[in-house]
């Protein structure tokens, strides 16, 4: 295993948990003491962790909520594909809502190389800056307080201004999703967003990659009921879609 696949890992590790332990890196990544620290020293070089007594934590600037240049890498490949998948449902003059996440940034790219004439409602700021390099793609950037980290508005005045809007669809990145809990997000206040969204569009579409499934995150979002379908990468067998399936989630 690579560095880089080793810096995802540790990544992946570290939203699930507020710290990762050297002695349980070591037998995750089936490498070396030396080598764990080496890499988790050169990953707070790059800003990515904070390196603490026997383990790495979360840089304390990010770590209420993770680190969204991290999440940007993790399983980047994955998220493309899953956003490959949404774009097929767009078509000409539809209104489409995006909300915060680097899996919605990835289906940004996918979305400004479209040719159709379509209208995209977001409160992503990293979506809406790639968005705007389409003259086709008509943008309604959402207001409110901004969060720099995660690179997005929120708040009353963000949720006021989405309720205005039924959009066709509503792709939503979300943090993880299980039988038990349905959706759960750690983004406290992206939980509003996510609710209006799935209660306004005609379609909800959750777009995630496929390390999300069977994970927990910290609130619950959305129930089963209230999404439509669940796109991911190719990662998912037909055994877990049919899984999913008899509890009423429909993964493509």
């Amino acid at each position: 295993m690579l560095y880089n696949q080793r810096a995802e890992v540790i990544l992946q590790q570290l939203q699930l948990q507020a710290v990762v332990k050297i002695s349980d890196l070591t037998e995750l990544l089936h490498v070396s003491v030396d080598t764990v620290r080496r890499d988790l020293r050169t990953m707070e070089s790059q800003g990515m962790v904070k390196c603490v007594r026997g383990g790495a934590c979360l840089p304390d600037t990010l770590a209420a909520f993770s680190n969204f240049k991290g999440r940007e890498i993790i399983h980047s490949d994955l998220k493309r594909e899953a956003a490959k998948k949404a774009v097929r449902y767009v078509k000409d003059g539809t209104l489409i809502a995006l909300n915060a996440g680097t899996t919605n940034t990835i289906l940004a790219q996918e979305l400004a190389l479209r040719n159709e004439h379509f209208t995209v409602v977001t409160n992503n700021l990293a979506a809406a800056q790639i968005l705007m390099q389409n003259p086709l793609i008509e943008l309604i950037s959402i207001g409110g307080m901004v969060d720099m980290m995660e690179k997005s508005t929120y708040g009353t005045v963000c949720e006021q201004e989405f309720q205005n809007y039924y959009p066709d669809l509503a792709f939503l990145s979300i943090n993880a999703v299980n039988y038990q809990d349905g959706f759960t997000d750690f983004r406290y206040h992206e939980e509003g967003v996510i609710q209006i969204l799935a209660r306004n569009s005609q379609q909800t579409i959750a777009v995630m990659d496929s390390s999300k499934l069977g994970k927990r995150s910290k609130k619950n979002v959305l129930t089963f009921n209230e999404v439509d379908r669940l796109l991911m990468d190719d990662g998912v067998s037909d055994r877990l879609k049919e899984e999913y399936g008899q509890k009423g989630l429909k993964i493509e």
